[in-house]
């Protein structure tokens, strides 16, 4: 092949870049034959489309692949289907005249912005089918399909949505393909009856008649639109796959023999734009209310719950209302903070789009405005943070409860020990038999009961106030420590006045026994208040005990020590009681006295105090290992708070600066708006990332809880305020992002420049005072004076109602843009929408059924059905529906 031969690779389809007209969806193998079906259907085809050319130069082939080897009738071919002039053809008939023609014409080709490789000139005039028929294709491809574009699709691409888009009403049609979505006929014939419904009844086609059918649309293509018979309808129905090439060819001269009717279609692309905006703004109104609903219904059925105060009679169940109460703030109610969220985004979305599309504003049902669900959730968030203090103060009483309902118990039962018998005691008569000593004996013995009685006083008087607070407390149990306290108290005074009664009899009969055992008296009077401050002892170093911080186990601990140094003083006490006892056997064993054995003042020992003094030395080390355990304890509760206090002075602090940034963003004139979304997504993923901050934060918050810790003096964030600060942050990040993207479907459905929207934005900060991203009424009329306007009442009362439609006293920066921009707007108006329909209704003032179903696809022409009413005209006819209503009714607006 010569060095001045161009080629060009040709397979089933063209190896061409996108920047030239269309991408193939197979390659050509150079070395394979051509399927013999399809090589039939493509000669037939190309000879004929060839011949509807040159006929018009007066001539036509008969042989495409011998008539085109000496490049004459190329050339010509090329100057009809082009309108241009080719260089002067070769008039010798040498094989280099010959290729010299061709390569003139396959050089135009490639001025034409067709890359040719793989075939050149000496194939076509050697006569080589397949090269020829590529080359054909090519020519083909060019100037008949190249310029066919359908809603910003072309070539192939193009031409198969324009064909799915006329025949979409007919029935047995569904063209997805250039090759056997065309075998049975009906599609051809779907395209003719679509532009011709004169030419074709398509009622009466079948879909098992192909060859009927096909010959129906050739035939009545060739008589009637001036399209020649390029396939047979045998060659179609009896190749199992029809070739491409061929059907797109012939497809193709359908295409430009209907480019007429193009403002019909113009007129149905406006329509159903129009009513698939409206369609969407329906739907995000549906969806509006149905989320609204449900959050709504979700924290009306939440609300009584949190409401409930009904306490319990035990610590278990307060803490399972307590786990509850996390789980609801861990897992139920975040998913609910999104959707209020979202919520609000797909309100400010949808306003904003039926702005845009000159639509009223969207008002929701009664009580699902935005405004009522921020209510109910306030309402929602008071009554939760009102449940969670309950919830505290009640494991805080039951604690309580619990401790003295024990110390109660406690005190009762040493108490109950004590008085065991004394009834008995005090109800004997013994002294009316008794020798004087034994009547002096048992005066002192009584003096010493007495003794005993008023040390007990206390513990009684302790016993009544833990049963008077157990009340107050409102104690589960208090009927039952009720009755006990009463018993106690009872038979207190009982013994009060028994011991006043005894007292009095032995007064009556001590002027007659005089003679008294002193020593025996030191003793009792000495060992019962040693045994009463034994048994005190022994009672404070069992006592239980409760604390809630280092100072106050340190102030027990403090005490404990106190205790521990009067104990050498209380031995000395209790070796000189004991000495008492020593003495007595002393003097006895002196001056052979016989000892009864017993005391006769008192029933206490010197056994009973040494055993009782072992007790309380054993009871001092036991006490010291229980104070340290719950030192060690609140140290650990002291640790918990100043981690939780570390971290939560880091987060509060961090939050507050991501919001203030936030706001300077939003503000911030020296970037594009696109500049500032892209910064503000990378904030919201930073923010996003910081979420584990937050439930590491939890963590710890739920330790101190499980702790018991209700206190920290180390920080002045609670994991309340971490809570709120967080939900705040992400509202504010995800409404920032949507304001800017309000913004920037504005800038652009409205072409507003970058610098006109800087303009607006720094006359708005300027008039911002308070730099919230708002202005109050008196600032908008200054920023209005400033920007040239001359305002009165009545007019800046006009403007006030387009800004601020709901009366809420302050200007939005998306409203201050919207009034700025709206006597620019290019949106479609009720007018143009008529307009378009009066086209497909042939300029009647009606527009019929069939009419909609044939111009409009299936989808939009249903929607219009169901919503255009009677037309009720003069010149009305069955199945007149009233387009002009219809088209007001769009945008809100009365009958034009």
């Amino acid at each position: 092949m010569t060095s001045i031969e161009t080629h060009i690779q040709y397979s089933n389809s063209y190896n061409m870049t996108e920047e030239q007209y269309m991408i193939q969806e197979e390659d050509w193998d150079r070395d394979l034959l051509l399927d013999p079906a399809w090589e039939k259907q493509q000669r037939k085809t190309f000879t004929a489309w060839c011949n509807s050319h040159l006929r018009k130069a007066g001539t036509q082939i008969e042989n495409i692949e011998e008539d085109f080897r000496n490049g004459l009738k190329l050339m010509l071919l090329l100057e009809v289907i082009s309108g241009e002039r080719l260089p002067k053809p070769d008039k010798g008939k040498m094989r280099f005249h010959k290729i010299a023609n061709v390569n003139k014409a396959l050089d135009y080709i490639a001025s034409k912005g067709v890359k040719l490789v793989s075939i050149g000139a000496e194939e076509i005039v050697d006569g080589n089918l397949k090269m020829t028929l590529g080359m054909i294709w090519t020519i083909i491809l060019r100037f008949a399909i190249q310029d066919i574009s359908v809603e910003e699709t072309s070539a192939k691409e193009g031409l198969l949505l324009w064909c799915q888009r006329k025949t979409a009403p007919y029935r047995n049609v569904n063209v997805q393909n250039f090759h056997i979505s065309w075998k049975d006929g009906l599609a051809l014939c779907a395209l003719i009856h679509r532009h011709r419904p004169d030419l074709i009844d398509y009622s009466k086609l079948k879909k098992d008649d192909p060859i009927g059918n096909l010959n129906t649309a050739f035939d009545v293509a060739e008589k009637y639109l001036d399209i020649p018979k390029m396939l047979d309808a045998e060659d179609i129905v009896n190749t199992p796959k029809p070739d491409e090439k061929a059907i797109m060819t012939y497809v193709s001269c359908f295409y430009h023999a209907f480019a007429g009717a193009e403002q019909a279609e113009t007129a149905a692309n406006r329509i159903c734009k129009v009513l698939a905006v409206n369609q969407e703004n329906e739907k995000l109104m549906e969806e509006y209310e149905k989320l609204a609903s449900e959050l709504l219904e979700w924290i009306r059925r939440t609300i009584p719950w949190l409401e409930n105060r009904t306490p319990e009679k035990n610590m278990g169940a307060m803490q399972k209302k307590l786990e509850d109460f996390r789980d609801y703030r861990r897992v139920h109610k975040p998913p609910r903070v999104q959707e209020k969220c979202q919520l609000e985004i797909n309100f400010n979305t949808l306003q904003t789009k039926l702005r845009l599309s000159n639509r009223p504003a969207f008002m929701p049902s009664e009580g699902k405005m935005v405004s009522d669900i921020a209510n109910a959730w306030k309402g929602l968030e008071q009554v939760e943070k009102g449940y969670e203090e309950w919830l505290l103060m009640e494991i805080r009483r039951l604690e309580r409860l619990e401790h003295l309902a024990e110390k109660f118990k406690q005190k009762a039962s040493l108490h109950e020990s004590w008085t065991r018998g004394k009834e008995e005691l005090l109800s004997q008569r013994d002294y009316e038999s008794a020798s004087l000593m034994e009547i002096r004996a048992l005066v002192r013995k009584h003096e010493a009961f007495e003794s005993d009685l008023a040390a007990h006083q206390d513990r009684v008087e302790q016993i009544a106030a833990i049963a008077q607070e157990l009340n107050e407390l409102d104690y589960h149990d208090a009927a039952s420590v009720n009755s006990r306290c009463q018993a106690i108290c009872d038979q207190w005074d009982n013994l009060g006045t028994l011991t006043q009664k005894r007292r009095d009899a032995l007064e009556r009969v001590e002027k007659l026994l005089e003679t008294i055992d002193q020593l025996y008296l030191e003793f009792a009077k000495r060992a019962a208040p040693f045994n009463n401050w034994m048994d005190g002892a022994v009672e404070d170093l069992q006592d239980m005990f409760i604390v809630h911080s280092i100072e106050e186990i340190q102030s027990l601990i403090t005490a404990h020590e106190q205790f521990k140094a009067t104990l050498p003083e209380a031995d000395k006490e209790k070796m000189s009681i004991l000495g008492i006892q020593a003495e007595i056997q002393k003097i006895a064993q002196t001056y052979g006295i016989k000892l009864s054995g017993i005391n006769p003042y008192t029933i206490l020992t010197h056994l009973d105090v040494s055993n009782k003094w072992e007790t309380v030395k054993q009871l001092v080390p036991h006490r010291d290992q229980t104070l340290q355990e719950e030192l060690a304890r609140q140290q650990a509760n002291e640790r918990l708070r100043r981690q939780f206090a570390a971290q939560a002075n880091v987060i509060g602090p961090w939050i507050q600066t991501k919001m203030e940034e936030i706001g300077r963003i939003s503000v911030d004139i020296s970037a594009s708006l696109e500049d500032q979304m892209n910064h503000l997504k990378q904030y919201e993923q930073n923010i996003i990332s910081y979420k584990s901050n937050i439930d590491k934060l939890e963590g710890d918050h739920q330790l101190i809880q499980e702790s018991l810790i209700f206190d920290n003096k180390h920080t002045s964030y609670s994991m309340e305020h971490i809570r709120v600060g967080w939900e705040q942050l992400l509202t504010t990040i995800a409404r920032t992002i949507n304001e800017i993207e309000n913004q920037i479907l504005t800038r652009d459905a409205k072409g507003i420049s970058q610098e006109q929207m800087n303009e607006f934005r720094a006359s708005f900060n300027h008039f911002d005072r308070k730099r919230n991203g708002m202005m109050d009424p008196d600032d908008f009329r200054a920023c209005l004076i400033s920007m040239g306007y001359d305002l009165g009442e009545v007019e800046f009362a006009r403007i006030m109602t387009l800004v601020d439609p709901n009366n809420t006293g302050v200007v939005t920066f998306q409203a201050f843009i919207d009034f700025m921009t709206r006597e620019t707007a290019e949106t479609d108006t009720a007018e143009q929408v008529m307009a378009s329909f009066k086209i497909l209704a042939s300029d009647k003032s009606y527009i019929t059924i069939d009419e909609l179903r044939r111009e409009l696809p299936p989808e939009q022409a249903d929607y219009c059905i169901s919503r255009m009413t009677k037309y009720i005209g003069a010149d009305t006819v069955s199945g007149a529906l009233d387009y002009m209503s219809f088209s007001s009714a769009l945008y809100g607006e009365s009958d034009l």
